[in-house]
């Protein structure tokens, strides 16, 4: 660790402190154990089926089908929106074959990668601040930009819901199908509503390190019957109702199988719980930091409420000392009374204990530096400086990077834990 900070007297934990990790209660065993003595252990049995009914009736819509991850999810949800806005696509090419669409900019890749699997070419919008989502402005000049787009994929960041209402109009106003990732968002609500439950197609996720987890898994949320089946035909390899294996069309081995949907079902009756702990650490460290020149991930409690998956730091501008990143490596200059992510990830690592710079923008990464970004001021392509006109940033995304991270979130934490890690951010301040 770079830097003359004073670290010395808080000691690191015996056992490591996760950013976020699964929290197991035991009914989860013994579901599995279920599948396990019936012999259903495959794609089929009651465990599937009551997870399917369990999240469907939380989440207030019809169908629920339980896939092999959140990714099938918004894959079969992309390929499904392709589909339904051009047709049958012909052999060996995807429903997005040469179309571009509009995806959040500030995410995990797999909000965007099924674009790339169904031959589409992702548009990133940039981000706005109070939510750290997808910014309606932004998307609106998008369509100004490329009219022909017909769809967006949007994600909920960190468990905050997007600013729903308006990124809906704007896609209503433009004809175009809405995809909601709310890979990190079950349990969140916006309007009183649930997310999962505002797009044409939506998705979740039950990944190891999710509200509520499976260990891996997802499910494709939806009202229509016809696009259940038609997922669900799909995740099982698109097998025709014929004695012998009989394919029509391509399909994928995404069904979700019962012995995870065992763990899933177990954790259920237990997501409001973890809900309610993780909103207990944000309000710790919101306390803990009010004093310090930073903010929280931030949200609208007008008309919002996370699932506070990660409790996420932002340093105020004048707080960050000077600080330079590569592909894969940070360097920093620590100075008195400033800081920066990379300072603070490295002082919480001395505890043993695991945080995670903010995710670093798609348009950004390597593999996607030569698709479209358009910012709420225009083109976002060729702007090499994240601030203009005394710091107010023309690039949302990369201003979130340079400055935000995210903070063990852990709902096995104990308040004496959260407590050492708040005094280690603390000193780096000083």
């Amino acid at each position: 660790m770079s830097g003359g900070k004073d670290f010395s007297g808080i000691e690191p934990f015996e056992q490591k402190v996760y950013l976020s990790s699964p929290t197991m209660h035991g009914e989860e065993l013994e579901y599995v154990k279920e599948a396990y003595e019936t012999n259903w252990l495959s794609t089929v049995g009651k465990n599937i089926n009551e997870s399917e009914r369990l999240i469907s009736e939380y989440i207030g819509c019809r169908y629920a089908v339980g896939l092999a991850s959140g990714t099938s999810a918004l894959h079969l949800a992309t390929k499904l929106a392709g589909e339904r806005l051009y047709g049958t696509p012909k052999p060996n090419r995807g429903t997005l074959f040469g179309k571009k669409v509009f995806c959040s900019d500030v995410t995990f890749d797999a909000t965007v990668n099924p674009v790339a699997y169904e031959d589409g070419e992702a548009v990133f919008i940039d981000t706005e601040y109070d939510t750290w989502n997808m910014d309606p402005e932004a998307l609106e000049k998008a369509f100004e930009i490329y009219p022909e787009v017909k769809l967006v994929v949007a994600a909920h960041l960190y468990g905050t819901p997007a600013k729903i209402d308006e990124l809906k109009a704007v896609c209503k106003k433009h004809g175009a199908l809405f995809i909601e990732d709310a890979a990190e968002s079950l349990g969140a609500t916006y309007q009183g509503k649930q997310t999962g439950s505002f797009g044409d197609y939506n998705a979740i996720s039950f990944n190891g390190n999710k509200i509520i987890t499976g260990s891996s898994g997802g499910m494709f949320l939806t009202d229509s019957k016809e696009d259940a089946e038609k997922v669900r035909k799909w995740s099982t390899q698109s097998r025709e109702a014929a004695p012998w294996y009989e394919h029509e069309e391509i399909g994928y081995n995404y069904r979700m199988s019962n012995v995870i949907a065992g763990i899933i079902r177990g954790q259920i009756p237990h997501l409001n719980e973890h809900i309610a702990a993780k909103k207990a650490i944000y309000g710790r460290y919101r306390d803990a930091f009010s004093d310090l020149p930073v903010q929280m991930n931030p949200y609208d409690k007008e008309k919002s409420e996370p699932n506070f998956w990660l409790s996420c730091l932002l340093i105020d501008k004048e707080a960050m000392c000077k600080t330079v990143r590569g592909e894969r490596e940070a360097l920093y200059i620590s100075e008195k009374g400033k800081t920066c992510p990379t300072e603070i990830l490295e002082a919480i690592a001395s505890l043993n204990a695991e945080g995670r710079p903010i995710w670093k923008p798609m348009h950004m990464q390597p593999i996607y530096r030569m698709n479209g970004f358009v910012t709420k001021n225009g083109n976002g392509r060729g702007q090499s400086n994240a601030y203009i006109d005394m710091g107010k940033a023309l690039d949302v995304g990369a201003d979130l990077f340079t400055r935000g991270l995210c903070l063990p979130s852990d709902n096995k934490m104990t308040e004496e834990q959260q407590e050492r890690i708040i005094e280690i951010v603390k000193r780096c301040f000083v």
